[in-house]
């Protein structure tokens, strides 16, 4: 029996959903975006929504190419978003040379989105070994195994290393590789998203002009 393409694939033009949970208004929303971002990060984290510190993390190719990426956020330090990655890989040399990045966090159960841009700068490394020193041994030693982001010739280099480094490190201490630390994002634009009915949705967006948060509001 012959199948038309449509049998064959899921027609995605017909996936939607409507979005009718809340609404965000700018007379309940905090004056500080900071604020207002830890009030929805602990609003998901009580919703138990899946990884809700997972974020799309943008960086710019030397070749001006967009490239996102998910990564794990670690920390709000003082205003700054925080995560860790290995300085060598894809995403470390693009923030070398470009400082510019962008961050996206989405929570689906509850019908939100963030948008954040700002300037990328690595932190010291009492703060980058304080963090490794807190990981799991596993992650530890993954750290050491996986040169992130270069061609390999099969899973089985990265399972040598990983053998390699459990046995050198079997009786001490695993230290903070000098390749892997963490980075701050100092934002300067933070957009709220909450989705609404009909694609109306509410988006409230927070600039930094000479260091004071203006709000304004967005059309969907």
């Amino acid at each position: 029996m012959n199948m038309t393409n449509k049998d064959n694939h899921t027609d995605l033009s017909s996936i939607r959903e409507e979005y009718s949970l809340r609404t965000l208004d700018e007379s309940d929303i905090s004056p500080d975006p900071i604020e207002q971002f830890k009030t929805w990060m602990s609003e998901a984290v009580e919703s138990k929504v899946n990884e809700p510190n997972a974020m799309a993390l943008g960086t710019v190719t030397e070749n001006s190419r967009p490239c996102v990426r998910i990564v794990l956020l670690k920390g709000l330090i003082d205003g700054q978003f925080r995560f860790f990655t290995n300085y060598s890989s894809n995403k470390g040399k693009q923030m070398d040379s470009n400082p510019n990045v962008s961050l996206t966090f989405f929570w689906p159960e509850l019908e939100r989105q963030v948008r954040i841009e700002g300037i990328v700068s690595k932190i010291s490394s009492e703060d980058s070994n304080a963090y490794f020193s807190s990981r799991p041994i596993g992650s530890q030693i993954g750290a050491w195994a996986s040169p992130q982001s270069e061609l390999i010739k099969s899973r089985k280099v990265i399972e040598e290393q990983e053998k390699s480094i459990s046995k050198k490190y079997e009786d001490s201490k695993i230290p903070r590789p000098s390749f892997w630390g963490g980075y701050n994002v100092t934002p300067d634009m933070i957009e709220f998203w909450q989705g609404r009915k009909s694609r109306l949705h509410d988006r409230l967006l927070f600039r930094k002009e000479e260091n004071i948060w203006k709000v304004s509001r967005l059309a969907p």
